[in-house]
């Protein structure tokens, strides 16, 4: 049986990475398959995934000394807290009274295609009324608990196999 703790540093990664792809080609599929677009907030959210995800297969294929290592569960981490916030604040938007005037905006991939990264970033944390709505549940909870529950997970194991004794 295959025993996750006693797994090398770069297959912790390369797990890590995995992982970050499968949740990015889960998001997809709902996207294109599913027919449910993805709100500003959830955009950022894969985005950082991305991020998380790089970062996870740099590590893998440099395969690096123990501050190296260090290094790069930094940067998983760094990362792993920025999705964790994105998608913490993303709960809360979906937890308030809703808003007649959020629908005001234009949409996610309008915003992307004609306004610069800085005044996406601005609009998307200004709110918008897809990222109010609950139209994908788990066991009762949204997509953005989802996210922040891996995002959690991702961050702890890379830490852990960047800074465990070997």
């Amino acid at each position: 049986m295959l025993n996750p703790f006693a797994w090398s540093y770069r297959a912790q990664y390369l797990a890590g990475f995995l992982a970050c792809a499968a949740l990015l080609c889960y998001a997809f599929f709902v996207q294109f398959q599913l027919g449910i677009e993805p709100c500003p907030l959830c955009g950022i959210q894969r985005v950082v995934f991305v991020a998380m995800g790089v970062f996870f297969l740099v590590g893998a294929l440099h395969n690096p000394k123990t501050p190296g290592r260090r290094v790069y569960a930094l940067l998983v981490l760094l990362g792993a807290c920025a999705g964790i916030g994105v998608a913490a604040y993303h709960l809360w938007v979906q937890h308030q009274p809703p808003n007649p005037l959020a629908g005001c905006t234009p949409g996610w991939n309008y915003m992307i295609e004609n306004f610069p990264v800085s005044k996406v970033l601005k609009m998307a944390f200004q709110g918008h009324a897809d990222c109010s709505e609950i139209n994908w549940t788990f066991l009762g909870l949204s997509m953005p608990f989802w996210t922040l529950v891996s995002f959690a997970i991702l961050g702890a194991g890379a830490v852990w196999a960047g800074f465990r004794k070997r």
